[in-house]
């Protein structure tokens, strides 16, 4: 986690969502631009969350972690979310844990100045509600696919939300290159079925294995077999 000292930026991300709207009167000038580097966690599961973020660039995964020790994907994060509502509203420690896929950046409240200032600032405890009611409706989405959809249509959808671009003798291509174990557990399936189901992506020539990550070759074919499952 590192702060950014840089008002220009913060400006933007205000203007590019139209944040001013979540607030009854002039922006608040605490606002505070995070920054969160590919593969950290912008909280974790249990631990206390000392910001209310909006999320406003980048990628991140959802997890939580069940009574057996293993995790399961709840879902993906891309602008403009709101994160730390649920903690705020129910004074608990992160219910989820979130991880940056890549990069990402979020304008952040600490919890503090939130419940000092703006727990009775209708406009923002709308955009609470509103938050809230995207993440059960996706909650319970995400649940059902969990249960009704077979592992090739989930990992395609995976593969899509957590793909990234790669420089290769100058020129981009898109990859998917997460640590396999915690894909298989995050999807709740075995590695060797994993596995399977990415051979079978391969053999269909959607992606192509490389020596340490598998090149995405036909996007619209994986996008079909994903049917955008994962939001």
């Amino acid at each position: 986690m590192e702060k950014i000292k840089n008002t220009s930026m913060v400006n933007k991300y205000i203007q590019q969502y139209n944040i001013k709207k979540f607030f009854n009167g002039d922006i608040p000038t605490y606002l505070e631009l995070i920054l969160f580097k590919k593969g950290e966690h912008i909280c974790k599961e249990g631990e206390e969350t000392n910001y209310l973020l909006f999320f406003v660039r980048g990628k991140a995964k959802v997890y939580t972690t069940l009574k057996n020790g293993k995790n399961m994907l709840v879902c993906f994060y891309s602008p403009l979310e709101l994160i730390g509502e649920v903690e705020i509203i129910k004074l608990v420690p992160a219910i989820s844990s979130i991880q940056a896929i890549e990069d990402c950046y979020c304008i952040g409240i600490s919890t503090k100045i939130t419940k000092e200032n703006l727990m009775k600032d209708i406009n923002f405890l709308l955009l609470i509600c509103e938050s809230l009611g995207n993440k059960l409706e996706r909650l319970s989405k995400n649940s059902s696919i969990n249960l009704s959809y077979p592992l090739e249509n989930r990992l395609a959808s995976f593969i899509i939300a957590s793909k990234t671009l790669m420089e290769i003798e100058d020129r981009k291509i898109v990859v998917f290159n997460e640590n396999l174990t915690e894909v298989s557990e995050l999807l709740g399936t075995s590695y060797r079925h994993l596995l399977r189901s990415l051979k079978t992506l391969c053999e269909k020539s959607i992606i192509k294995k490389r020596e340490a990550y598998y090149e995405i070759i036909d996007y619209n074919a994986l996008l079909c077999i994903s049917s955008d499952l994962y939001k």
